[in-house]
């Protein structure tokens, strides 16, 4: 392999993720020997149940294009690609100077901080929901728990 540009910029998450799958890993430990490193097939682990797995090119691209009006750095549509925040607590540590860079005037109905989290909901995908597995041992009684001990 050959590397032809090294350092030419950032990636997001789901670049990484089409990276790995592209080399060949898999969530399967058994299917990862050889083809990836182990530290390559650990980050595809965590990559896929993050909302890396459900983004596409598409709405990267939509969200970079609605999100102009807002300035913000390189860094922080990156950071905002790869963490989708979802409210507005979430966003602040995200935009440096978010107080003072995004307006918010109550009195003209104008909540940037809100829109951009609206542009986020809207536009990224969520993460993938939780394994069936869990949720059902989350909603078991115990009663039913000894019953199936038995």
């Amino acid at each position: 392999m050959k590397t032809l540009q090294a350092n030419a910029g950032v990636l997001t998450n789901l670049e990484v993720l089409e990276f790995l799958r592209a080399r060949g890993a898999t969530s399967d430990p058994m299917g990862c020997l050889g083809a990836v490193a182990p530290s390559e097939c650990k980050v595809f682990d965590h990559l896929v149940n993050t909302g890396a797995c459900n983004q596409t090119r598409g709405a990267i691209d939509e969200f970079l294009k609605r999100c102009e009006k807002f300035k913000l750095a390189k860094a922080e549509k990156l950071n905002i690609i790869n963490l989708r925040p979802s409210n507005q607590a979430l966003i602040d540590p995200i935009i440096e100077y978010c107080e003072k860079r995004l307006t918010k005037d109550e009195a003209r109905g104008i909540d940037e901080v809100q829109e951009l989290v609206d542009l986020v909901l809207e536009v990224l995908p969520p993460p993938p929901a939780k394994p069936d597995e869990e949720m059902q041992a989350l909603e078991e009684t115990p009663t039913e728990k000894l019953m199936e001990e038995n």
